[in-house]
């Protein structure tokens, strides 16, 4: 659940200090956080291309933020059964952003990846006048469908396929900007790995769309599309980075990382890497951002992630009865009301102690 709009506008200007931006974003539920007008009138504490995107591309500037906020939700599904569970709470996101563990290059990941996707969806709905639809006459045929009556089929691209480059391009402009190298050149360098893997989740598993075309249901003619995957299917392919991400130290020119391990292959444009090992997240501690897991509601008879005994810490669980109000015996009626009722409906919760 995000937090409220103070603690969330608070959360914006709080994690608008650091070098890195990407906490900047993740406060984007407040009305006043996603008007462009209020981010860009704070440009004195942003730099070079982010500073110019604020000044003369205010529209992609909501659109980063919407995208961000996509990132959250997508974020806080992913790790909804896990110790750390993506909470956006000011006080204990900050602390995790300063640390280079596994979380944090999700988090980075995800916003890159976020922000990507919004910018390229809201230039095929014709929301921005910068872009519109993929460009497609120097493109490759699409692949020949396998099929029934699909033999010697002729293909045009047409539709309104994704410009994901526009999109890649405008994400990397803004959420690169502040990690160029500086101080820390390690942490910048992990930085950009892990915003890069972001955007490749979406730009590299484009799909193709076909739609047929000729009398009586033959397919004398495909017109072809491409679209981005569903960002639900970008959040699976990142939380499998996530859960096979590679640990890393700098090496000693500066410049490159290192796997550390033995016989440890590096890893490639799409993996996750950090350099710190994660808390264990299991009790309340600002100094690493963890909020605990007591009060979490856990499943008694999972194995997983989700289970009592793994989300609890060993603590144990109890049990306990709630009763619920929700939505029953719904009717729609004409012309056009759906009307339900109240029903209380008791649910037994296990939560951990």
């Amino acid at each position: 659940m995000l937090p409220s709009s103070r603690t969330q506008l608070g959360l914006f200007f709080i994690l608008l200090c650091p070098a890195n931006i990407i906490g900047l974003w993740w406060a984007v539920g407040s009305p006043l956080v996603m008007d462009p007008n209020s981010i860009c009138r704070k440009t004195k504490r942003l730099a070079g291309k982010q500073a110019e995107l604020c000044q003369l591309e205010p529209e992609i500037v909501q659109e980063v933020a919407k995208g961000t906020k996509l990132g959250v939700r997508e974020c806080q599904y992913q790790f909804r059964f896990r110790r750390w569970n993506c909470t956006s709470h000011s006080k204990y996101f900050g602390k995790i952003l300063q640390q280079d563990i596994r979380e944090t290059a999700f988090v980075y990941a995800i916003t890159a990846a976020g922000v990507s996707h919004a910018i390229t969806q809201a230039c095929s709905m014709g929301e921005l006048l910068q872009c519109g639809c993929e460009l497609t006459r120097s493109r490759a045929p699409p692949s020949p469908t396998v099929g029934p009556g699909t033999e010697g089929t002729a293909w045009e691209w047409g539709g309104c396929g994704d410009d994901v480059q526009f999109g890649y391009e405008k994400s990397q402009q803004f959420m690169d900007a502040k990690n160029k190298k500086g101080k820390n050149d390690i942490r910048a360098l992990i930085d950009l790995h892990n915003n890069e893997a972001g955007r490749l989740a979406v730009r590299s598993y484009m799909r193709t769309e076909c739609k047929c075309h000729g009398l009586s249901g033959s397919c004398t003619l495909r017109t072809c599309w491409r679209k981005m995957p569903h960002f639900r299917e970008v959040g699976d392919r990142l939380l499998e980075r996530f859960n096979g991400a590679f640990k890393v130290m700098g090496g000693n020119d500066g410049k490159t990382l290192i796997p550390v391990g033995d016989n440890i292959k590096p890893p490639d444009k799409q993996d996750l890497i950090y350099s710190a090992d994660s808390p264990d997240f299991c009790s309340a501690n600002r100094k690493t951002g963890s909020l605990g897991t007591r009060g979490r509601v856990c499943n008694s008879t999972a194995m997983d992630t989700s289970g009592c005994d793994l989300l609890c810490c060993g603590r144990g669980h109890r049990d306990e009865t709630v009763v619920l109000e929700e939505n029953c015996l719904c009717r729609f009626h004409w012309c056009c009301v759906v009307q339900c009722r109240k029903c209380s409906v008791r649910q037994e919760l296990s939560l951990c102690i």
